[in-house]
């Protein structure tokens, strides 16, 4: 398979897995919040949460987990075995992709535990969470564009402050629903 194919699959599957992990903590807050709900609605909604997530962690995320890590150890043979040691930036994207995977599996015990009746996050909370997954790709994509060390420490700084902005921007959004 030419290094492009692969590439271009690995993209595929980034994109993906980032759509699943940007979806299902919106559907955990729609979730906890039809908790407020009245009988039939609440139990309704409930059950139809339930199967969403499930089909969405089981029938895309996590395969596309399984082809996203695949291809990109696969790029990584490829393309950087050689120079594996000298390449400091994609240290760091490992270390943000294996951050990204404990999302992945954070966002699972989360599901778990709302199939239980245990919503172990308000609305809120998981409006803040849902961040998380952006914060982390904005990460791994300055990395990924600017390779070299000076300009991916450029990245990191910009990457703190765009997640101030972000929490930032949720905090402003709360506080402007909690008037209205």
């Amino acid at each position: 398979m030419s290094y492009t194919v692969l590439k271009s699959l690995h993209i595929i599957f980034v994109v993906s897995w980032f759509a699943g992990l940007f979806y299902l903590p919106r559907l955990l807050v729609y979730h906890v919040e039809a908790q407020d709900k009245a009988e039939p609605e609440k139990s309704i909604l409930a059950k139809q949460f339930v199967k969403m997530q499930k089909l969405l962690f089981n029938a895309i995320m996590i395969p596309a987990m399984f082809l996203t890590w695949i291809t990109g150890l696969s790029l990584i043979y490829v393309a950087w075995l050689s120079s594996f040691s000298s390449q400091g930036w994609l240290h760091l994207k490992l270390a943000f992709v294996v951050a990204i995977t404990i999302y992945h599996f954070v966002c699972r015990h989360l599901i778990l535990q709302f199939r239980k009746g245990n919503f172990l996050l308000s609305g809120p909370q998981l409006r803040l969470f849902n961040e998380i997954a952006t914060i982390l790709l904005v990460a791994v994509v300055f990395l990924v564009v600017a390779k070299n060390t000076l300009d991916w420490m450029y990245g990191l700084g910009g990457f703190v402050i765009f997640a101030i902005v972000i929490m930032a921007a949720v905090t402003i959004v709360k506080k402007i629903r909690t008037k209205n």
